[in-house]
């Protein structure tokens, strides 16, 4: 195909699914990339998962943490279609630190999610990053103001209004009313901080070496399925994954493990133009984006 037809057809899948965004594929062994406006800054949503639960994992390694202690999880309080996991609960229970690890990769449960940033705040999951030499993620808060947006402020039927004010309030200079829209106060990252991020997961460097691979773990058996997953795995291909989605926000970050040793990174962080809560084309042109960018870099010579 060539790499500029590859671009040019990706970015051309993506506008005319009415997003825009960044894409970036790289081989983990080569270090050979291709990508589309890969330094585009965004907030990330629930991609914020990923760095947390390593960064708690880098603190396990260093006996910081133990990853059996109990925590009490009181109930939840969550009415609105969306959240899943100990949000839904309603009753208190009690999970291992690293079982919530595991819920919040595994089912994106934000409720395990915020029990871990109560270990694990905010400003040191960034402070853990630095450590490691990854400059390109910034974490501000917690996963419970994810559904704190105007989605929940609508009625189920209204939720294109919610998707409308994301769209049209953006400034030029990518502020934003909704508080997690604004790069300045979200958590925020590039398509190439969490292929950096991945990269470290899958070929250690700084990380531990056993800290990386419960995390490869936990993203392997991600549930949710339905963005990217269709066009990576296969019988002869392994995928593991984080999604990540808020109001007019879809992304995901991933690895593709083949069977003949090949391994891709992956990440596709996307903005939607249209203002619709369900969209399935959305989904599947991301994928296909991807996949066009990852079959020409797996397509050249070693």
């Amino acid at each position: 195909m060539g790499v500029s037809t590859a671009l040019r057809r990706a970015r051309t899948e993506l506008h005319d699914a009415g997003l825009d965004g960044s894409i970036l594929v790289r081989d983990l062994d080569t270090g050979d990339e291709l990508g589309l406006d890969a330094e585009l800054e965004l907030p990330i949503a629930s991609l914020v998962k990923v760095p947390l639960v390593l960064a708690t994992m880098e603190r396990v390694m260093r006996g910081e943490i133990d990853p059996a202690a109990p925590i009490r999880v009181l109930p939840g309080r969550s009415t609105v279609a969306g959240p899943t996991g100990l949000s839904r609960f309603r009753h208190p229970a009690t999970v291992a630190v690293e079982d919530l690890m595991y819920l919040s990769i595994a089912i994106s449960d934000g409720g395990a999610t915020d029990a871990l940033f109560e270990l694990t705040p905010p400003a040191a999951v960034t402070a853990e990053l630095r450590r490691l030499g990854h400059e390109g993620i910034a974490v501000r808060h917690l996963a419970d103001d994810l559904v704190r947006t105007p989605a929940e402020q609508f009625a189920p039927a209204d939720g294109h209004l919610a998707h409308a004010l994301a769209i049209e309030a953006a400034t030029a200079g990518r502020g934003h009313p909704v508080t997690q829209l604004d790069i300045s106060h979200a958590n925020t990252g590039t398509a190439r901080a969490f292929v950096d991020l991945l990269a470290e997961m899958w070929r250690p460097v700084r990380a531990h070496r056993d800290a990386a691979a419960r995390v490869r773990e936990f993203l392997s058996g991600n549930l949710l399925r339905q963005r990217l997953a269709p066009d990576f795995s296969s019988d002869a291909t392994r995928w593991s994954s984080k999604t990540g989605t808020l109001l007019n926000l879809r992304h995901e970050a991933g690895v593709a493990e083949h069977a003949d040793g090949q391994t891709l990174a992956v990440a596709v962080l996307t903005r939607s133009r249209v203002p619709a809560v369900v969209q399935p084309g959305a989904e599947a042109a991301m994928a296909t984006a991807a996949r066009i960018l990852h079959d020409e870099l797996r397509m050249r010579p070693s």
